[in-house]
């Protein structure tokens, strides 16, 4: 899991547009692709914060 999950949103943005490279159906007003495009950025943000989070390297808090 520690390298498949910072992977996902690596192979969801280039091999993903392959399969979703099509206009319809529009997604909040957005073309799909822009729309998965949107989604992927967003997605990515939450699974570095799940990777940092079970990280056993900063379990430990500041040592400040």
């Amino acid at each position: 899991m520690k390298l498949i999950l910072p992977a996902l949103p690596f192979l969801a943005l280039i091999i993903g547009m392959f399969f979703v490279n099509r206009t319809e159906p529009y997604v909040l007003g957005m073309p799909f692709i822009m729309f998965w495009t949107v989604l992927w950025v967003v997605l990515t943000t939450v699974i570095m914060w799940i990777v940092y989070k079970t990280d056993p390297v900063n379990q430990g808090g500041d040592s400040e």
